[in-house]
């Protein structure tokens, strides 16, 4: 874990007391993780906040994403945790989340503008204003673009249907040699973008689960099938248990992956780790039998309810949620905009990288062409659940500890226990 004390040392001449009156602060703690650079950007902002305000001291804690998900939410249940977060686990855990909404100068200025995804933080029926969606996320694939062009093989364009791209990725692999056709993150959340394309409803009109169901299934087949045949590599999904995340980044940027399918947060990523070594494009979601859609999601930035300094931590927020300082986050990290105004108005991004502008361009196309449950998802109370059990059944299968349809089965039974002790 990386901490950063962001106020400057005072330092004393030599043989030199300073006799002042020690400043009197308040510290402030946020729990933080990144994708890319956006924790050099934040810190960078928070300088700044912190000359303005020298009666707040803010430490921030770098932490791995794993983090964020496993350790936060055991210390989030025992009533201890951060002053803020950044999290992606938005709704599941949102009894902990502190409503700013009292101690704010202006909520109509985050009604205005975050309004969109409030309802992805806050309880159902509730006005809170608990902090803000520091950039919106949208699941989709990456190609080499180099591999394609060695081998000789078209880039299938929008509207090819995964059947259509895994022979072509296939193709490339076995002309170029490398090992890994495609890689997909072990995520539930990652999953159900193409098996909303394959017809899974995940949830009914009345927010029950629809889990399993055929959409589900045929991914699943999918899944399978391309462990079994070589597409997708067994370590990746084979090698860990339960609802761990592992994402394939590294592989990618050392051009041992044809596809990898992740999401836009990637993007400062490679544009840092891979440069021009190669040219890494974002291309549409590939299609099911239904669709052709990614998941809507993003990381939020929240105050924690158990905090003893609110008043503080909505200074901290307001700051971070100002237009001005949105915009320089949002150009610097090259992350969509979450914030209304913003996204009318665009944003100059921080880059001459000709990946990054395609890329760009390609997952702003990608939030048009999302499926309205692709977006109700992360308002869902229990999408968490749904994900870790689809994630973890099929986990089983692929490491040959589970049929398929047994799977499936146990799927079902875990999404409803879960649910019913989550409902207590």
């Amino acid at each position: 874990m990386a901490h950063r004390h962001l106020k400057f040392a005072l330092t004393l001449l030599a043989g030199t007391l300073l006799a002042s009156p020690a400043l009197a602060q308040t510290e402030i703690r946020i729990m933080w993780y990144s994708d890319g650079n956006e924790g050099e950007v934040v810190a960078d902002l928070l300088e700044r906040f912190e000359a303005e305000h020298p009666e707040i001291d803010i430490v921030l804690d770098e932490v791995a994403y794993q983090t964020i998900q496993e350790n936060l939410p055991v210390q989030l249940e025992s009533g201890r945790g951060p002053d803020i977060a950044r999290v992606t686990n938005l709704q599941t855990l949102n009894e902990h989340w502190l409503d700013l909404r009292p101690y704010l100068d202006d909520p109509a200025y985050w009604e205005e503008n975050f309004g969109s995804f409030l309802d992805w933080m806050r309880p159902a029926g509730s006005d809170a204003i608990p902090g803000f969606v520091t950039q919106l996320t949208v699941t989709g694939p990456f190609i080499n673009a180099t591999l394609f062009q060695q081998a000789g093989v078209e880039v299938p364009e929008q509207g090819a249907t995964w059947e259509e791209w895994i022979p072509a990725l296939r193709q490339v692999a076995e002309a170029t040699g490398v090992p890994i056709p495609l890689a997909m993150d072990r995520s539930g959340h990652r999953f159900s973008g193409p098996a909303i394309s394959y017809g899974a409803q995940l949830i009914d009109d009345e927010g029950n689960p629809v889990v399993p169901d055929d959409g589900i299934r045929a991914m699943a087949e999918n899944i399978v099938n391309w462990h079994q045949d070589g597409t997708m590599a067994q370590e990746l999904w084979g090698g860990v248990s339960g609802t761990t995340y592992v994402g394939a980044n590294q592989e990618f940027a050392n051009a041992e992956v044809v596809m990898y399918f992740s999401g836009s947060w990637q993007i400062a990523q490679f544009a840092n780790q891979i440069g021009d070594a190669f040219d890494w494009w974002a291309v549409p979601n590939p299609c099911g039998t239904a669709a052709c859609t990614g998941m809507a999601g993003g990381a939020g930035l929240v105050g924690i309810a158990y905090t003893e300094h609110p008043e503080e931590v909505a200074t901290v927020m307001e700051y971070l949620a100002s237009e001005p300082v949105i915009r320089e986050f949002t150009a610097r990290t090259l992350f969509l905009p979450a914030h209304a105004g913003l996204a009318a108005s665009g944003v100059d991004y921080v880059s001459d990288d000709p990946n990054v502008a395609r890329a760009l361009d390609v997952f702003l196309a990608e939030v048009g062409r999302l499926e309205p449950k692709a977006i109700a998802m992360q308002a869902y109370r229990f999408n968490s659940i749904l994900y870790g059990a689809i994630i973890t059944r099929l986990g089983q299968v692929v490491a040959g500890e589970l049929t398929l349809d047994d799977a499936l089965a146990r799927m079902e039974v875990d999404i409803a226990d879960q649910i019913a002790e989550a409902s207590r």
